[in-house]
């Protein structure tokens, strides 16, 4: 429990194996995670809407916007094939740049 943990971190400030410095920012340390796991759990773990929101376009690797980038990250496909595939549908079916201009306006930068 965060509680404990906080009032571990503090016995051992006390103690003096902690200095300031340090027990703020294990103390940081512990409410960030505790605030992820919330996030999680509000989410849903592993679930189409916190993958969703977990999306970021990326500033590393990008052509254009870094949407096929984001989208490598997020998925775990590499970003060439996410490339490959808006590419397809442009030139088949004609709405693979719709669909990225839409990422690229919806979606927010890592």
């Amino acid at each position: 429990m965060i509680s404990d943990e906080i009032k571990r971190l503090h016995e051992l400030h006390q103690a003096g194996a902690l200095t300031d410095a340090e027990f703020e920012q294990a103390k940081a340390k512990v409410l960030a995670s505790e605030r992820v796991n919330l996030n999680k759990t509000a989410a849903g773990d592993g679930s189409f809407a916190a993958e969703l929101n977990a999306l970021r376009r990326s500033r590393t690797d990008r052509w254009l916007s870094g949407v096929c980038g984001g989208l490598a990250v997020a998925s775990g496909v590499e970003a060439w094939i996410w490339r490959l595939v808006f590419t397809l549908f442009t030139i088949t079916f004609g709405f693979g740049a719709v669909i990225y201009l839409l990422l690229w306006i919806f979606v927010p930068e890592e």
